[in-house]
Formats: C-alpha cells, structure tokens, sequence
C-alpha cells in the first residue's frame, strides 16, 4: 500500500470508530506513522525535517479524528457550547420574540435542527483531511512548527477550505430536509399567526428583505466547517503546549524540540 493511501486510509477508517476503539486507534496511528517516515525519507534526506513532517501528519490525524468523533455524533454540537449553532443574525430577535409569545419550543426546536443537520454531515468529510495532510510539504511542517497556536488548523483552512464547503453543503443540504430545518425555520417566523406581530417576525426572519431570504443551507455549513476548525484547533493547542497532549514518541520527540 502506498503511504498516502496509508495516511487516507487511517481518516476513513477512523470515523467509523467509537471513541472506545482505542486498540484499533492505535494500530492505525502507527500505520499513518509508518507512512509518513517512509513517505518524507525518499523525498528528503534530512531526517530531522523527515521527521518533523511525520510528527505534524501524525498530529493533524489526533486533531481531526477528535474533532470527527466528538462532533459527528448526536449531540455534538448541541451539546457543546463552544461550537452550538445558534439563531443566525437577526433570527435571534426572531427567537427572543417568540419566546416573549410563549413559542419558545419553536425557537429550540429550529435550533436543534440546525445542530443536527451539522451532526449529520461531519463524518462524510474525513477523506478530504486525508487528502490534506498527504499533501503537506517539508517546508509546510516546518512552517506549521514554528507557527503560532492554530498554524495547523490555518494550514487545513488554507487547502481544504473549499473543498470542505463543497462536500459539506450538499450534505447539510440533505440533512436539513431530512431533520425539518426549513419548515422548523417557517414555524419559528410564523409565530405570530397572521397578527401584524407575525409579519414583523417574517420579516426579521428573512433579514428585513424578501428579496434576499435567509440561506440556512449556506449558514449551517459555515457554522459546521468553523466547529470542526475549532476543536481541531483545541487538539493542536493541546499538543504544542501540553506535554500529556503528546501520547506518542513521535509527537513527543517533535513538540518536546520546539
């Protein structure tokens, strides 16, 4: 097998996995290790860059499958309140009226729906982190080692920004039909019947312009991508400045240098 098929293989194998699974983890990991070692050393006889680069692979892999497995589950978002979708722009005065109107299941039901949708779409997306770390570069780990906090997360934003959002907006696309976004969001705004209060809630629903109505699609997408940055972006912090983060020899011999 070849290594970047290797390090691709280990993201896709991995978000089918419970947490539990750590044996299995395990064994993974060290095939993505493997890889990495065998990838760089052909391409470069510097070991010390080969192994930076190994290092980086390896901790790009415990930031994303954490992020997939914490995040890809029920309750992943919702339950977190650091990546929560909440009511977007003017729709939470939408919501804080409803509330006023005692429709506040409304406003919680189209909120959930929204995490849901987010829940359903982080697993379809791990292939393409694969893809991202095979193409790092020495002189990418060089730079995402001697960069700031969220060098890594930054680099995945750079060259897998767009794909992400290409695979995930068809996703959320599906999963918001499927869990009842659309009509949850058209309860939310018809709160108030057909008073002149409902009008003013339809209004505020669609930002004040009918002319540009509220994509949720696009919103929940936005939102999802910038949860998985975030808690990506938590495991490299972790890793870079706490030494029980680095459960490996590899990421402890390269982080332990910096």
């Amino acid at each position: 097998m070849r290594p970047q098929t290797a390090c691709l293989g280990f993201l896709l194998a991995i978000a089918a996995l419970p947490a539990a699974a750590g044996g299995q983890f395990d064994d993974l990991l060290k095939q993505l290790k493997q890889g990495s070692h065998a990838t760089n050393t052909t391409r470069a006889a510097n070991l010390p860059s080969s192994d930076i680069a190994a290092g980086l692979k390896e901790a790009l892999a415990k930031g994303t499958t954490h992020a997939i497995n914490e995040l890809g589950r029920t309750d992943g978002f919702w339950g977190n309140a650091k990546v929560r979708i909440p009511l977007p722009g003017k729709l939470k005065q939408v919501g804080d009226l409803a509330r006023q109107l005692g429709q506040g299941d409304k406003v919680d039901a189209f909120e959930l729906s929204m995490n849901r949708a987010a829940e359903k779409a982080v697993p379809q997306v791990a292939d393409i982190f694969g893809d991202a770390i095979r193409k790092m570069t020495l002189q990418d780990a060089r730079g995402i080692l001697t960069g700031g906090d969220h060098a890594a997360t930054d680099f995945f934003r750079r060259v897998a920004g767009d794909a992400l959002t290409a695979r995930i907006h068809p996703i959320v696309a599906e999963a918001t039909d499927r869990v009842g976004v659309t009509q949850k969001y058209k309860a939310l705004t018809a709160a108030g019947g057909g008073s002149g209060l409902g009008n003013v809630l339809g209004a505020l629903g669609n930002g004040g312009d009918k002319r540009n109505p509220l994509d949720l699609d696009d919103y929940v997408t936005e939102q999802t991508l910038d949860g998985l940055f975030t808690m990506i972006g938590e495991q490299e912090q972790a890793i870079r400045k706490n030494p029980a983060a680095r459960t490996t020899d590899l990421l402890k011999k390269v982080f332990g240098s910096r």
